[in-house]
């Protein structure tokens, strides 16, 4: 059974060469090439493929094409390629399983047999990332788990993403429709849990900035408080 694969690189030269290697492979048909993430998405309208091949720094695209293309269809299997390993694409190209999921590195390619088996194997409902994406993967998740962040509650979370921006409090409870000695209290117990010393507010202030910042990937992630 052939496998109908979408390809999308907006580096015209890869693009051509992946295309020449996939040509030689009698269990892939190539429905669709493109060269972003507009037109990859709606060559996946029009063509339906059972496997999408993309570049992980597609034009238009970023680290969320993986999960657009997810919800455009669950069964769809995506394989990303790229010449390094990129974290947070690779993060939510696994959002909501590995099923159907592939993370190649163009450096690491061995041939195009590889390259077209592992087409076939994600179409399939297999799963074939890199090891070295794997490594990389378990190290962000660490330096995740350990991130002071994580002991902040998603409020304090909002409230630090303001802090960061330079908004004083009164302006921070303006926009969160909270008193002003809300926010007080909320910046004082981020203060605690971040551990930062009592040097005075303007000192604190911008640490807990510096530490939200260099751990921005944590709180970014941050989800939503309820009120």
């Amino acid at each position: 059974m052939t496998v109908r694969a979408a390809l999308a690189d907006h580096d015209l030269l890869a693009r051509e060469g992946v295309q020449r290697l996939l040509g030689e492979s009698q269990a892939i048909e190539l429905v669709a090439v493109c060269e972003d993430a507009p037109s990859l998405l709606d060559a996946v309208e029009r063509e339906r493929p059972d496997v999408v091949l993309t570049e992980v720094r597609l034009p238009a695209g970023g680290a969320e094409l993986a999960s657009t293309l997810r919800r455009l269809d669950p069964e769809m299997g995506v394989v990303l390629l790229s010449r390094e390993v990129d974290a947070a694409s690779a993060l939510a190209l696994l959002d909501g399983g590995s099923a159907g999921r592939g993370y190649l590195l163009k450096t690491r390619l061995a041939s195009g047999r590889q390259l077209a088996d592992t087409l076939v194997g994600v179409a399939a409902g297999g799963s074939v990332i890199d090891p070295r994406v794997v490594e990389a993967l378990v190290v962000e998740r660490s330096r995740a788990e350990r991130s002071p962040l994580r002991s902040l509650t998603p409020r304090e979370l909002e409230i630090l993403r303001e802090v960061a921006t330079g908004r004083s409090n009164a302006a921070i409870a303006r926009d969160l429709v909270v008193t002003k000695r809300a926010v007080e209290r909320h910046i004082n117990s981020i203060f605690a849990k971040l551990r930062l010393p009592d040097d005075g507010e303007v000192s604190r202030r911008v640490a807990a900035t510096l530490v939200f910042l260099a751990d921005a990937e944590v709180g970014s992630h941050a989800r939503e408080p309820a009120g």
